[in-house]
């Protein structure tokens, strides 16, 4: 069994490593992450490549990306999708995992676009209550920072927030996990990493409805 996690920077990801590494000791071969080409940055949570790279290091995993244009259709995505799996398969990989949470239609699509590939699509965090899992991340230690807020569901002084302090003031209609894509995270610290990584938050820009906080690396790191 060798399995190639998909890593978004985030919290669920880097959860769903610690929970691999328990369930499936040696297994985890690698990170997959989408980047955005035009900004060099992670897809959706707008996050550097220097911290990307440091996640990568703290984790003791390489990392593999899938280069995307922006704007991107999704022909264009299911395409470089295709080839990255390809290569994964190549290379022995046997499983994809995925942090994802409840969200049906997003499980489903994963896995068709795995059917058949001869790569196994696993969900280790599927089913788990997002308020119970979101309070036993903390509890574990891990550290995160809200990097991305939809301002449809949050107020933009999210953006920037440790994920500690924002869980307890969420407004009751926001997933405590963000599954609905009320809020993105990158992780800087917990049981997955070997050391804690040292950031700071920069510049928050809004661009349409999503206001996102810069993670700057700290010299060094």
């Amino acid at each position: 069994m060798k399995i190639l996690l998909s890593w978004s920077t985030g919290k669920d990801s880097a959860w769903t490593l610690h929970v691999l590494r328990a369930q499936y000791p040696g297994a985890v071969g690698g990170l997959l992450t989408s980047i955005n080409t035009s900004a060099d940055r992670v897809s959706m949570h707008g996050v550097r490549m220097g911290v990307l790279h440091a996640q990568a290091a703290a984790a003791g995993l390489p990392l593999r990306t899938i280069p995307l244009p922006f704007p991107c259709t999704n022909e264009d995505y299911e395409q470089r999708l295709a080839r990255a799996v390809q290569t994964a398969r190549n290379d022995g990989f046997t499983h994809v995992a995925f942090g994802d949470l409840f969200l049906e239609d997003v499980r489903r699509y994963r896995e068709e676009r795995l059917y058949g590939t001869g790569l196994t699509p696993i969900f280790p965090l599927w089913g788990l209550p997002t308020d119970t899992l979101a309070r036993e991340m903390v509890d574990a230690g891990v550290q995160a920072i809200l990097t991305c807020v939809d301002t449809e569901a949050l107020s933009r002084e999210f953006a920037g927030r440790d994920f500690a302090s924002a869980l307890a003031t969420l407004p009751p209609s926001v997933d405590p996990c963000g599954e609905r894509g009320e809020f993105h995270t990158c992780v800087t610290a917990g049981p997955m990493f070997s050391s804690p990584l040292s950031v700071a938050t920069g510049e928050i820009v809004q661009r349409d409805r999503f206001v996102f906080c810069d993670l700057v690396l700290a010299e060094g790191r």
